[in-house]
């Protein structure tokens, strides 16, 4: 009886440790502080995630152009203009993927 009470209490602390957590993107997004200009569904200093979303949408080759544009700040545009560039983010590139999955997923 006890080793039952125990089983469904684990499963059930992990159940909701795993609802609270947030993805490794969401998580770098926050530590980058990338809300500082974006924000999900809002236009701040830099489009919203849901615009980016839909501008990209279908595209293939985006994924792999904004993670070059995170790693190295230099927009997609090519400009040379110092307030057109983006903070370069220092992470890998699975880490900077994870940043663009969450982006380029929202809705």
């Amino acid at each position: 009886m006890r080793l039952t009470i125990a089983i469904v209490a684990a499963a059930a602390t992990l159940a909701f440790a795993g609802a609270s957590h947030a993805g490794a993107g969401e998580d770098l997004i926050a530590k980058e502080k990338c809300t500082k200009c974006h924000t999900e569904k809002t236009t701040k200093k830099g489009p919203s995630y849901v615009s980016l979303a839909e501008k990209y949408k279908g595209k293939a080759d985006m994924p792999a152009k904004l993670v070059a544009m995170l790693k190295t700040g230099v927009p997609l545009s090519g400009s040379k203009v110092e307030d057109d560039q983006h903070k370069k983010v220092a992470a890998s590139d699975a880490e900077l993927k994870a940043i663009v999955d969450v982006v380029l997923s929202s809705k």
